[in-house]
């Protein structure tokens, strides 16, 4: 594990609930590492903490367990779409189909989903979850581009390992919330369709730098239509501020996003939200969190 720049602003083991955007992927390793922003709110502040890297999938699990009182936003699906499992014959038991999911390898993971896409009509090849509308989210059951399913194959055994509680899908240790979060809902509504990373070296171009610099304000100024709506401001340090806008791939700005996220629901269940402002969702699908309240929109 690495860790970047602290902020100092007051020590996260403070009473009340620590925050957490993680930004997954389904291979983590020293070059693309799973990248996690740990903050805490100080009124409608949110203060941003530090940066974790993990190149190893059990050290990330291994940090999930060793800490409680947290919210975490998590950048992964929760759920699979219910007419793919429904084609496929699947379980209609969240956790009867989750396990069934992951104990297949990928290759059968593949396999399967690609037999259901190649039974439908072009241009409606993947089946969505109800959440993909309102969030634009790829479907969950994408094995490229991006390997969304992937993510989730890996990412959910590990949140299951680490017993934390997935709000309407699953119990656990209610001190350690886990939602399912989508980074690209925040920053699209403050960019629109802009970009503002690459993975790609030959597309990290200084136009997505300049809207990595305008997505950060906008995060600290609270202009979004979410924080704008419920009053959230992000705050951090010069030297954090330098890291989020210079990180060509934007892992590390979709990890703040993510924890901006997870932020709004633990404003939620301060109002008394009994779902950390998830609404009546299938259970079978899970539903990403701020997913419909991102409009401009009062």
């Amino acid at each position: 594990m690495s860790r970047g720049v602290n902020s100092g602003e007051g020590s996260l083991d403070s009473v009340g609930w620590s925050l957490i955007g993680c930004d997954f992927t389904s291979a983590p390793s020293r070059r693309k590492p799973v990248v996690t922003a740990i903050g805490r709110m100080q009124g409608t502040a949110v203060l941003l903490g530090v940066i974790e890297r993990y190149a190893s999938l059990d050290d990330w699990t291994t940090s999930l367990s060793e800490n409680s009182n947290w919210v975490g936003g998590f950048d992964l699906p929760f759920g699979l779409p219910r007419e793919l499992t429904e084609t496929l014959g699947w379980p209609a038991d969240w956790m009867a189909c989750v396990s069934h999911f992951c104990a297949m390898d990928r290759s059968e993971v593949r396999s399967s989903f690609k037999a259901f896409c190649d039974q439908r009509p072009a241009g409606a090849k993947f089946a969505h979850r109800l959440t993909d509308r309102p969030a634009g989210s790829s479907p969950s059951m994408k094995w490229v581009n991006p390997p969304v399913a992937f993510m989730m194959h890996a990412g959910l055994p590990a949140l299951l390992k680490a017993g934390v509680c997935l709000p309407g899908l699953h119990p656990g240790d209610d001190c350690r919330v886990a939602l399912e979060a989508y980074p690209g809902m925040l920053a699209r509504s403050v960019l629109g369709s802009t970009s503002y990373k690459s993975d790609d070296k030959s597309r990290q171009t200084p136009q997505r730098l300049l809207a990595r610099r305008d997505l950060v304000e906008a995060l600290n100024m609270g202009s979004a239509p979410l924080l704008r709506k419920s009053g959230l401001r992000l705050r951090m340090s010069h030297a954090q501020r330098d890291e989020l806008v210079e990180d060509p791939t934007g892992d590390t700005l979709d990890a703040v996003l993510c924890m901006m996220e997870a932020a709004w629901a633990l404003k939620q269940h301060e109002a008394g939200h009994a779902c950390w402002g998830l609404p009546p969702f299938d259970p079978l699908e899970g539903w990403i969190v701020s997913a419909g309240e991102h409009s401009t929109e009062s």
